[in-house]
């Protein structure tokens, strides 16, 4: 098989499987949809491995070619293409893995329920599209995957279509999207719009950009205000990552999403849709570069979702939420490490955040199973003589995802920490407070749940304790295979990752991301390298290494050792808590200002254009004045022969009159 047929296999393997299991998934049975999806997404991680192998390990030249041109207008392409390099690569194993991983899952999850074909479908086609938007070599099919993943994760977490807050959250997820896609496809109309000639493959963009051609173009957005083009176009494609990957104020539609099934949890928030927009930033480097304004607009945005979304952590008591949170501070510490230009560290926590929260997503949908579909912490506790291997996986994936020591979290997320210690640029002091002070909050929500859940007392009903269970070996097992990377893939690969040229970027993606030289601080940005033993004794000398092991402390303390003072605490901090809860009143803002707004709007264009102009005047009234004008008119016709013979002589005397006359 030549690698371009490979390349192909890899995204249309997974919509085979959408397409059987949709399709026909009324004669190939539940059974038959399963087989047919795994199968598929089985494949294109085999193909995926092969296509690593060949692009990192082999170190092979670069693949970029159009499949397939679809239309030329006014000298501009719109084609299929794929580019396939050592940053593709990457996304390509992590993508397909954890994607197989819940597919697995996904049999034990929903076998019971009705909708079983169509959801396959819908998660191996959702697969297919975060694989059309990864491999892109250009922009045209970046939007497309762009938008398939929206549209499938609008499909997915509104899966139980019958539930009222699973409409909403769907409904709450496309339209919060909308607003960052459409910064998105702003910013590439203003590629098309500025690079010359105009082209919409990446190579082309990038060549203009690095040859100076942006250098000295500016746009007037306000009168008298001049911007720089490329700091423009870099805000709008970021305020697209915003929406996809979920950064303050876009962040919104997130918690909600967890009205989905548990396993499209793991598979958009864990390794797929929600790192669509770190993937894609991470792409753009060569365009970021140019622009130290877009660069900590990316910073503060993302320390502020790192730190903030955290706090809200602390306040759930639905084990989902509290993973889901977890999930929008991670990506916010990915996004600082874009802002400092530290590729390499956000596409490594990338990597690493993808298998540790897939398994702690997992976990919390083992749980569930095994609590009979019940998800308050409230009503759990002492699950760890259940839930042996739950119980074992769960602890992994909390202490990756708090950066303990060996674990791989702690590699990804220190190197983001000393990347922002070292950058030079304005807005890295107020990420470093905002990364370093969430490392203690990442503990203590993490902690809290996990503490909640596996130990103290047992808190659920009779029933519910009589039928526990460890759930079966199809839900399990993928807990088991997601925690060997959650624990050893941080150590295996950060030398390659990071060190490879002791400056900006390992070996791995050596050539596909730019780091410009002035933001390579002198001695590197992750400091020197001394070996995995060495970076993790540094580390552990660390503040953020303490502020972890107190946060482990706290958590304990406030759950299981004095769970009054946590009641006392809450009841004192009530304001806080109540902003808290009220998720920093976001939620009401979009609801009052947006959504009232909009149906204010929408009313007055009811009411007065619709009603009054449009119906009042020009459709009624239009009638309403010919039913006038008739009525007059119609006295003419009074059906007296004498009458119109009158009429017939006035008129002829007038003719004859204007003849003689003129």
């Amino acid at each position: 098989m030549s690698m371009k047929a490979l390349y192909l296999t890899i995204p249309l393997a997974p919509l085979f499987g959408a397409i059987m299991a949709g399709l026909f998934g009324k004669y190939i049975k539940r059974a038959g949809a399963h087989w047919v999806t795994i199968l598929g997404v089985a494949v294109s991680f085999i193909c995926s491995v092969i296509a690593f192998k060949h692009v990192v390990i082999d170190g092979s030249a670069v693949f970029n070619e159009t499949i397939y041109q679809w239309m030329v207008s006014d000298g501009i392409k719109f084609q299929v293409g794929f580019l396939v390099d050592k940053l593709t690569a990457i996304m390509l194993i992590v993508v397909t893995f954890v994607s197989l991983m819940v597919h697995i899952y996904t049999v034990g999850y929903m076998k019971d329920d009705p909708g079983y074909q169509r959801f396959f479908s819908y998660i191996a086609l959702f697969t297919f599209s975060m694989l059309m938007l990864v491999m892109a070599n250009n922009f045209m099919q970046l939007f497309f995957g762009w938008e398939a993943v929206g549209l499938v994760s609008y499909l997915l977490i509104g899966f139980w279509y019958k539930k009222p807050t699973a409409i909403f959250a769907n409904l709450k997820a496309f339209l919060v999207n909308r607003v960052g896609d459409f910064g998105f496809i702003l910013g590439i109309a203003a590629i098309l719009l500025y690079v010359n000639p105009s082209s919409l493959d990446y190579a082309d963009v990038f060549k203009f950009a690095h040859d100076g051609g942006f250098k000295g173009q500016t746009i007037e957005i306000f009168p008298g205000f001049q911007w720089s083009v490329i700091t423009v176009i870099c805000i709008l494609l970021f305020i697209g990552a915003m929406g996809k990957s979920a950064q303050v104020p876009l962040h919104v539609w997130l918690p909600d999403s967890m009205e989905g099934p548990t396993p499209i949890s793991a598979l958009i928030h864990a390794a797929t849709m929600v790192t669509a927009g770190i993937f894609m930033v991470s792409r753009m480097s060569p365009l970021f570069e140019l622009s130290d304004v877009a660069l900590n607009f990316v910073m503060v945005i993302g320390g502020i979702t790192a730190l903030f979304m955290g706090f809200l952590g602390l306040i759930q008591t639905d084990i989902k939420k509290v993973v889901a949170y977890s999930t929008l501070s991670q990506l916010g510490y990915m996004t600082v490490a874009l802002g400092v230009s530290a590729y390499s560290a956000a596409m490594f926590h990338l990597m690493t955040h993808a298998f540790f929260k897939a398994l702690l997503f997992l976990g919390a949908g083992s749980v569930i199973i095994a609590m009979h579909h019940e998800q308050d912490m409230r009503k759990m506790g002492g699950l760890k003589k259940y839930l042996p291997i739950t119980y074992i996986t769960a602890l992994i994936g909390s202490l990756a995802l708090i950066g303990f020591p060996g674990f791989s979290g702690f590699y990804s997320k220190d190197a983001i920490i000393e990347a922002t210690k070292h950058s030079e640029l304005a807005a890295s002091g107020f990420a470093y407070f905002c990364v370093v002070v969430g490392v203690f909050f990442t503990a203590v929500y993490s902690f809290r749940m996990f503490f909640m859940v596996f130990h103290g007392k047992e808190r659920m009903d009779e029933h519910t304790r009589s039928h526990l269970h460890e759930t079966p070996a199809v839900v399990t097992g993928p807990l088991i295979l997601l925690a060997i990377p959650s624990v050893i893939i941080g150590a295996i690969v950060i030398q390659a990752m990071l060190f490879g040229d002791g400056s900006s970027s390992g070996v791995i993606l050596d050539g596909a991301i730019h780091v410009a030289k002035n933001h390579i601080p002198e001695h590197g940005m992750f400091g020197e390298w001394h070996g995995v033993f060495g970076f993790t004794w540094h580390g552990m000398m660390q503040l953020p290494f303490l502020l972890a092991m107190a946060g482990v402390a706290t958590a304990y303390y406030f759950t299981l050792h004095r769970p009054d003072m946590a009641e006392l605490l809450k009841r004192k901090l009530s304001v806080v808590v109540t902003v808290l809860n009220n998720n920093y009143y976001f939620d009401k803002f979009n609801q009052l200002v947006f959504a009232g707004g909009c149906r204010k709007i929408g009313r007055l264009f009811w009411k007065v254009g619709d009603t009054r102009i449009i119906d009042g005047l020009a459709i009624n009234g239009s009638a309403k004045t010919i039913g006038w004008f008739s009525g007059v008119v119609r006295h003419l016709q009074t059906g007296y022969l004498y009458h119109y013979a009158i009429a017939i002589i006035l008129g002829l005397l007038g003719m004859l009159t204007w003849l003689v006359t003129r």
